[in-house]
């Protein structure tokens, strides 16, 4: 058993990253009751240091200052110290980060915040170097002792700062939802696209799945080909890039530069969630084979490397692992050096090095080149006279060589944890991908884990635990957790017709209105009403790598009134809606989901019942047609659902559109139903 000469309170702790520090000098503590009570006793400043197990700078950090013994002396004996996994408590990473963005103008993680023995924040960054950090905590030890009432004049200042930038504004305006406004906003968002390289005009480069959802969504309904056709070239420029795995399948986190090439190297399950349903939907558009490549590919790795035994999804793999000489290295695992690849790929080095850019093109940094695409395999084979079934052969055992020795190296380290909100988020993923594709064993998965998630996370009570590993669930579920699950639940039974996932997901936002619901300002609080105080509790309504809470718990109101005939969730998703509203013309990119969703209230959207013994074949016959613009209900049997009664007849199996309250007559053909919905 390894020895080690420091262990602290966090080696009682599940989460991969805090334990990560159990044995830094630093005297860390998890957040809780106790210790929170610690510092109000002893009159204490607090330092709470936010990260996530597969955060690069973070790992630096530790390394540079909290694995420092004399730093970890200035800490240990000035301050109360608080290690905090983001992943596991957004509540509290959101109120911090709100903190330093007032005071800094900008946020990221590792987050290190000072606070009063109270938690109300006094001062924090981001990454320090060790000599600034110390001098830092020194020079406000000493203010503390002398001049303490300093501190606490900033510090309530900074807390009605923060509470005044969570405040979400009832607009009194008349509700006035239109593809103009729609329009707009998306003129004005497109100033900034990249067309060239795909993405936005800034570097680093993030993928922003909601962003694209929508966007080729929008450009479908619209019939705008100039959108389409940005979203297809981005689409394609992020998959050719590093930031794809053309090995092992799957997308680490951005693109440190402009053409998607080299990229931060963890991968995050929520990344590969989103875009495993962006790339299906796309697929459905296009038809590009490459899109489909990639989903599989993409699933391929999510079940090899991110997938418990019982069907849980991990939460992510570390940017770092070790590389020849043992030191931790960005990018080590997944980097290859020219001499390398020629004699492992031998005669077929050659074409590989022109396929996979091992070039100027390709080449990063030390020797080090990252695979990256720059040409379709259509235009290659064209190029190099060779037939594309044969090129296709040759990718796949290239690929299956270089998988094999890598698989040989040291492995980046894998955050074994299980989060509810993300795991739905794959959930999501799987089903889109069986939507599209149509493999049995995609559904497979989303059944295994939606099960998880029902007989672990789900309480009798309907409310949901946030985390779980080890046989064990600690922390209450965030809004987060209730909004992606609903929505997964929701896509569960559009897949099935299982009706028991529609009926949780019903039950779900009766618990979510009653613990989480704002009615004077038609908005959801991020925390339960059952949750311990912070200094505040926070909404989340702006659209980021992973779309608002409010604006997924918006569009499942939205889709959750039509199934159950609820006019009051129809009302609460409207109203939500037009608050946000006044913020989006200006900055669309952070508000797309919330667009999604006045798409549904500015075109028309249908309602799709399907009734009868063939009525899953029907639906899969729709499911071939890319129709973001709809929802869909059915049953094998007499159903006595809003959508389905008294619509079933003996013998047949009979499909009704609906929209905007009036009906077409049902028909039998998929492709006369196909015909009638008009853009």
């Amino acid at each position: 058993m390894e020895q080690h000469d420091y262990t602290n309170d966090l080696i009682h702790e599940t989460s991969p990253y805090l334990l990560q520090h159990a044995h830094n000098p630093v005297n860390w503590k998890p957040w809780n009751e106790k210790t929170l009570q610690q510092a109000k006793e002893e009159n204490k400043l607090i330092i709470v240091s936010i990260g996530y197990a597969a955060c690069h700078w973070c790992h630096v950090m530790e390394h540079e200052s909290f694995e420092d013994t004399l730093v970890a002396k200035t800490m240990n004996s000035n301050f109360i110290n608080i290690k905090v996994d983001r992943e596991e408590r957004p509540d509290i990473d959101q109120v911090y980060m709100n903190a330093v963005q007032l005071m800094t103008g900008s946020g990221g993680w590792p987050l290190n915040m000072i606070t009063l023995p109270d938690g109300r924040p006094v001062w924090g960054g981001t990454y320090f170097k060790k000599e600034d950090w110390v001098d830092a905590l020194k020079q406000i030890a000493s203010l503390h002792k002398k001049q303490p009432e300093k501190l606490i004049e900033y510090a309530t200042k900074l807390e009605q700062g923060i509470k005044e930038a969570e405040l979400v504004e009832v607009n009194t305006n008349a509700i006035n939802f239109n593809t103009d406004f729609i329009t707009s906003s998306v003129k004005e968002w497109s100033t900034h696209f990249d067309y060239k390289e795909g993405g936005t005009k800034r570097v680093p480069k993030f993928m922003m799945p909601n962003n694209y959802q929508f966007l080729l969504r929008y450009g479908y309904q619209a019939k705008n080909e100039e959108i389409l056709e940005f979203v297809k070239n981005t689409l394609t420029k992020i998959s050719y890039g590093g930031v794809y795995d053309h090995i092992g399948g799957g997308f680490s986190r951005y693109s440190t530069d402009g053409k998607w090439h080299v990229p931060h190297f963890e991968k995050m399950l929520y990344d590969n969630a989103q875009l495993v349903t962006l790339y299906s939907d796309a697929f459905l558009l296009t038809k590009d084979p490459w899109f489909k490549d990639v989903v599989y590919e993409t699933l391929e790795f999510v079940s090899r490397e991110l997938t418990n035994p019982e069907g849980a999804f991990y939460s992510s793999l570390d940017a770092d692992s070790k590389n020849i000489t043992g030191e931790l290295e960005e990018g080590a695992f997944y980097v290859w050096k020219k001499e390398e690849l020629k004699k492992l790929l031998d005669e077929e080095y050659i074409l590989f090095s022109d396929y996979y850019n091992i070039n100027s093109y390709g080449f990063w940094e030390k020797d080090n080149y990252v695979l990256i695409k720059n040409k379709s395999d259509l235009k290659f084979s064209e190029k190099h006279k060779i037939d594309p079934k044969i090129l296709y052969k040759k990718v796949k055992l290239w690929k299956s060589i270089l998988h094999k020795e890598r698989e040989k190296r040291s492995r980046p380290r894998l955050d074994d944890k299980t989060l509810t909100s993300w795991n739905a988020l794959m959930l999501k993923g799987y089903l889109d991908a069986y939507r599209v594709f149509g493999e049995q064993k995609f559904l497979d998965v989303a059944l295994k884990n939606g099960n998880f998630i029902k007989n672990t996370q789900l309480n009798k009570d309907y409310s949901l635990f946030h985390n779980y590993k080890n046989g064990k669930s600690t922390i209450n579920g965030y809004l987060e957790d209730y909004a992606i699950v609903i929505e997964a639940f929701i896509t569960l039974y559009q897949n099935t017709f299982d009706p028991e996932w529609l009926e949780i997901s019903k039950q779900l936002t009766e618990y979510t209105l009653a613990h989480f619901f704002n009615a004077d300002k038609n908005i959801f609080y991020f925390t339960s009403d059952q949750d311990p105080e912070l200094i505040t509790r926070t909404i989340e309504y702006s659209d980021n790598v992973i779309p608002a809470s409010n604006s997924i718990m918006a569009k499942n109101l939205f889709l959750l009134s039509h199934y159950f005939d609820k006019s009051n969730y129809k009302e609460i998703s409207e109203k939500m809606l037009h608050n946000i509203q006044p913020q989006i013309n200006s900055y669309a990119s952070g508000y797309s989901n919330w667009l999604d969703l006045m798409l549904n209230f500015s075109f028309d959207y249908y309602e799709l019942a399907i009734t009868g013994e063939d009525a899953k074949i029907k639906l899969k016959e729709i499911n071939e047609t890319y129709i973001p613009n709809k929802l869909v209900a059915g049953d094998t049997t007499e159903s006595e659902s809003a959508l389905l009664k008294s619509r079933f007849v003996e013998g047949k199996t009979l499909i009704y559109l609906c929209v905007n309250n009036a009906c077409k007559y049902p028909v039998e053909n998929t492709d006369e139903i196909i015909q009638l919905l008009e853009y």
